[in-house]
């Protein structure tokens, strides 16, 4: 049995569920970033415990086919932006596509239609909020950044920066009051 749950975004989120699970003594097969695989089914009453402690901590189960395709896709972004941007070979709209072997128009309008933003608009939102979190962490350069993300230039970068945000990446860094948001706030 596979459940899916909303709002798992890295792997401290699958330690954190794995342990929900683990204390009312449900042994999870494998915790992945939106699914966890059970050998048996879970019962209601065990279910009804399962979903009152993981929206304790952020987390929700996922019940219908929509709501499992839109996080399948946030997933698939955060991961991404999160742990391989450089490695995208292909655009956005091929690698949703090939992941979720489904048509991207079909992916596209059902995530427009219920999160009221773009696909490409949430990509754009989740690498913005990664540059800001590199920026604060004043380890790269902006022309590191915009490489690691995959920008093609470091103006492109701060145009689309600019953009989001309505400050320039170099603003933004003198400033650092400005917080980040968090991931499933996006």
């Amino acid at each position: 049995m596979k459940l899916y749950i909303k709002n798992m975004v890295c792997s401290r989120c699958k330690m954190v569920v794995k342990s929900v699970f683990e204390n009312i003594r449900i042994n999870p097969i494998s915790v992945e970033l939106g699914e966890v695989e059970l050998k048996n089914d879970i019962n209601e009453n065990q279910k009804s415990e399962l979903l009152k402690k993981l929206r304790a901590i952020g987390f929700d189960l996922i019940g219908d086919r929509k709501s499992k395709t839109i996080d399948k896709i946030k997933t698939l972004i955060i991961d991404l932006v999160q742990n391989k941007n450089n490695d995208l070979k292909s655009n956005l709209s091929s690698y949703i596509s090939q992941e979720l072997h489904q048509d991207y128009n079909t992916l596209s309008n059902l995530f427009s239609e219920v999160e009221n933003t773009t696909i490409e608009k949430y990509f754009i939102n989740q690498k913005i909020e990664k540059v800001k979190e590199l920026i604060i962490y004043d380890e790269l350069s902006l022309s590191q950044i915009a490489y690691s993300l995959n920008y093609s230039t470091v103006s492109h970068l701060s145009n689309q920066f600019k953009k989001v945000t309505g400050f320039s990446p170099t603003y933004f860094k003198n400033i650092k009051t400005i917080k980040r948001k968090q991931i499933e706030d996006l």
